[in-house]
């Protein structure tokens, strides 16, 4: 079997190790070191210590606060441009997947000035960029070990800058910093986590044993303490498995691509600014159950992984019994349930089967081929 695979190479998993940033940039060369976060998490302490660090270590720290929600270009270039100005020579992204995704074009933009229009797609941007250290402070995106920065366009569309460039010298997982996430987030972002395994896991292009090894690892480590962390936010313990499944399923992903789960919520996203743990929970099982046909023997490894009581089971009964607890997992977590719940019109289907059908670098590698009906259909059985 042929294949390549990439990720970050040094990853360091310690509780409290956000009080080693200083020690970590310094042996990146770092002197002056641009932190990307969002207001939120730096206006309630949570970046405290890793300033701390930086500072104890005799380096400069600029602080970038104003990361948006599903980064719109403009603020991504507003960020890039203050970087330039201020003159920096490192990049830290602490926060989640719109932090971390913003801090890698930060890093790429402010070393190698190219227009982020131009660099849409796989392979088109060019290097190299300044080093870069990933701190996620969520159990969701494992953009700490992907190569891909989601950006959404003037036109509302979510687009792709894809390139090993973007893959950081460092992650950083302390679950210390998860432990004040509230439930709702804790369960959306933990459910995208998921869907990252599973769609790793049946993806029709790149699927290789590494990323299979991986995928079963974090859908086991996601599944088997979501409940907990959503219920118990304060156990480290299970933050901290759920910071590794999320790692997991991202080294996962970025080998063997995300399919239509994704395709279908990013529209939800770029038109109505929903988080992406919640539109990927919209779609996931009614894209689980249309891929069903094509997918089952799939779903069978799946389930026998996650649930002990499958192992011997044939792969009729374990890929229904997986799709069973996926479909129960997602019932019982507290965030909306339906697009309308979720604030969709009913009269926007359409539009968004349109926009859903033109992300085509990720349906593509979806099991099952998928039509602008069937994405209607998708859509409306969740409405």
């Amino acid at each position: 079997m042929n294949f390549s695979f990439e990720t970050t190479p040094r990853i360091l998993c310690e509780q409290g190790s956000a009080r080693r940033l200083g020690e970590l940039a310094r042996d990146l060369g770092m002197r002056h070191v641009y932190l990307v976060t969002d207001r939120f998490l730096h206006e309630s302490g949570l970046t405290r210590e890793a300033e701390a660090s930086l500072a104890a270590a005799g380096l400069r720290v600029t602080v970038f606060a104003d990361v948006q929600a599903d980064p719109p270009e403009g603020s991504v270039e507003d960020a890039v441009a203050d970087a330039v100005a201020k003159g920096v020579d490192g990049v830290i992204g602490l926060g989640g997947g719109s932090s971390m995704d913003t801090a890698k074009l930060v890093a790429l933009l402010a070393r190698t000035p190219q227009p982020l229009p131009s660099i849409y797609g796989i392979g088109l941007a060019k290097g190299p960029r300044l080093p870069l250290i990933q701190v996620p402070t969520t159990a969701g995106t494992g953009s700490e070990v992907t190569a891909i920065s989601i950006i959404t366009t003037p036109t509302s569309e979510k687009k792709g800058v894809v390139s090993s460039l973007l893959y950081p010298d460092i992650a950083v997982l302390d679950s210390l910093l998860t432990l004040g996430l509230p439930p709702r987030v804790t369960a959306m972002t933990g459910v995208d986590a998921m869907v990252h395994a599973i769609e790793a896991y049946t993806s029709r292009v790149k699927k290789n044993p590494l990323s299979d090894a991986l995928a079963l690892k974090a859908l086991v480590l996601l599944h088997d303490n979501i409940r907990t962390v959503v219920n118990d936010g304060r156990n480290a313990d299970a933050r901290e498995a759920m910071l590794l499944g999320s790692l997991f399923a991202g080294m996962a992903f970025a080998n063997a691509p995300v399919a239509a789960v994704h395709a279908l919520a990013y529209p939800l996203g770029g038109h109505y600014h929903l988080p992406h743990g919640l539109t990927n929970a919209l779609v996931m099982v009614p894209v689980l159950a249309f891929n069903m046909p094509v997918a089952a023997p799939l779903y069978a490894q799946l389930g026998r992984a996650m649930l002990p009581s499958m192992q011997s089971a044939d792969d009729a009964t374990a890929s229904a019994a997986f799709l069973d607890a996926i479909r129960k997992l997602v019932a019982g977590m507290p965030f909306e349930q339906t697009l309308r719940g979720a604030g969709v019109p009913a009269g926007d289907l359409p539009m968004l089967a349109t926009d859903a059908m033109k992300v085509t670098r990720l349906l593509v590698n979806n099991p099952r081929d998928v039509t602008y009906e069937d994405v209607l259909g998708i859509y409306g059985a969740v409405l």
